[in-house]
């Protein structure tokens, strides 16, 4: 007979040899992420199985998840006149047989880690916080023009001002990239997320992120295949098809596995909905290539090169598209896209061509001055936008005056950078003004009703260098 001592002995190698084997636990779903708050950023690290990517993002970002989706709960009401259950009842209908396996699995591994913590949100929550802006701001307002026509144009979001820059514009003659997040501040001071994802298949990835979204969602990508992704929104854009996969999906798939521009591009254009119609601004640090691809829903179009500037502040480019499918007036100087255009312009191609560089590219980012009216201003004409400030607000999106909204932050990368897999980021305005909340309430109480119980102050942070390998 064995002694108890050997039984023991026996029971505990047992485990050790087979214990590998085991349906991973909620605990060891974690694996080795991590989260480190800094500088105004959630930085975490994901790796692993779709799901247990999933997972990880929504054990670690819980409070955070949970405050935006309340957010969404509370305002879209009042932004596009459709409920909560609306959103999800959209997401079930069409939405989720659009998206692919590994992106259900990482949903409802994010929906697990939020049910970790206590809380009951499922996977159609999850679904319609990645769609929110394609469903809120093209397939509502679609479906406001069916009912009488002209009433959701404008809906379009106008976020971000953006460039990307290579050859004789730049420094080192390779690759800058520089963008900021325009967006209301009630949900853009809680667009705090930095991402790196390590997934089984496909590219690693450093993004900017929202709790929640398996996509960057305002869209700054650096990946080790050395690709990298912005873009800028399409002002009046009016299309969307509700048969065809969702922008959130293209643009995480475009960004886990696109190994070149083509492949950018192809993944962008194939089945197509419109949501979130976009100007995609995309470099290859292995060829030190860049390019624009302008997406609709029915045209799209590209331009390429090794040597020149590219940049991006909510304006069309294409006259067939411009013509079909956007409501955009290309000569309104006043209009916030036009006039940012004509700073951008000049910054990026005239004032810092030569010398472009991860440095520079942020103070462009934080940029204050107004071209159009010649005057260092916060207003809805310079690039690191103060609407808020402004008495006219933004016509062209349907924002009124003095309406809480503008840049929230910022991110640069380049060539150097990316092959390290690194990335500067700028929680709140890039050009350092603090927004604040109660200052603002009693200046235009007209909006307390609307977002007075999830508006709070947008502190402006340091750039802070993070990298996927920390």
């Amino acid at each position: 007979m064995k002694s108890p001592i050997k039984i023991v002995i026996a029971l505990l190698l047992t485990t050790a040899l087979f214990g590998c084997k085991e349906t991973p636990t909620k605990n060891n779903r974690l694996g080795n992420a991590t989260r480190e708050d800094k500088n105004g950023w959630i930085y975490i690290h994901l790796a692993g199985s779709p799901a247990d990517i999933g997972y990880q993002h929504g054990f670690l970002v819980a409070k955070e998840i949970d405050t935006l989706i309340k957010v969404m709960q509370y305002y879209l009401p009042t932004t596009s006149g459709k409920d909560w259950a609306f959103y999800r009842s959209a997401s079930q209908r069409f939405l989720w047989k659009k998206i692919d396996k590994e992106y259900q699995d990482e949903i409802k591994g994010i929906a697990e880690g939020l049910q970790a913590k206590g809380m009951k949100y499922d996977t159609l929550d999850i679904t319609a916080l990645n769609a929110n802006i394609e469903l809120a701001q093209y397939y509502v307002a679609g479906l406001n023009n069916k009912v009488k026509p002209g009433s959701g144009d404008n809906k379009a979001p106008g976020n971000c001002s953006a460039f990307i820059a290579t050859g004789s514009f730049t420094k080192d003659h390779k690759i800058v990239i520089g963008h900021n997040n325009w967006t209301d501040y009630i949900v853009g001071e809680r667009w705090n997320v930095i991402a790196a994802i390590k997934p089984e298949k496909g590219n690693h990835m450093l993004m900017d992120v929202a709790p929640g979204f398996i996509h960057s969602g305002d869209d700054f990508v650096v990946t080790n295949s050395g690709i990298l992704i912005t873009e800028t929104t399409i002002t009046g854009f009016k299309g969307f098809d509700t048969t065809r996969t969702p922008e959130f999906v293209r643009a995480r798939k475009a960004a886990q596995y696109a190994r070149s521009i083509d492949d950018v591009v192809k993944i962008m254009t194939t089945d197509n909905n419109g949501g979130y119609a976009n100007d995609w601004l995309i470099g290859d640090t292995k060829t030190n290539e860049v390019a624009k691809l302008e997406l609709g829903l029915k045209n799209y179009k590209v331009w390429r090169s090794k040597d020149t500037a590219i940049i991006g502040s909510n304006f069309p480019s294409d006259p067939k598209l411009i013509k079909e499918e956007t409501t955009f007036d290309v000569n309104n100087k006043e209009n916030s896209p036009n006039a940012r255009r004509l700073r951008m312009e000049k910054l990026v191609a005239v004032d810092y061509k030569g010398k472009l560089d991860d440095e520079n590219g942020k103070t462009i980012e934080g940029d204050t001055y107004d071209a159009l009216h010649s005057k260092n201003a916060y207003n809805r004409c310079v690039i690191d936008g103060h609407v808020d400030e402004d008495p006219v607000g933004v016509p062209e999106w349907s924002e009124g005056p003095f309406y809480p909204m503008g840049a929230v932050q910022g991110k640069v990368s380049s060539t150097a950078l990316a092959k390290k897999m690194e990335l500067w980021a700028h929680m709140g305005h890039p050009g350092g003004a603090d927004f604040l909340a109660d200052p603002f309430f009693k200046k235009h109480p007209e909006y307390f009703k609307t977002q007075g119980k999830y508006l709070r102050d947008m502190k402006a942070y340091p750039w802070t260098l993070f990298s996927a390998t920390n």
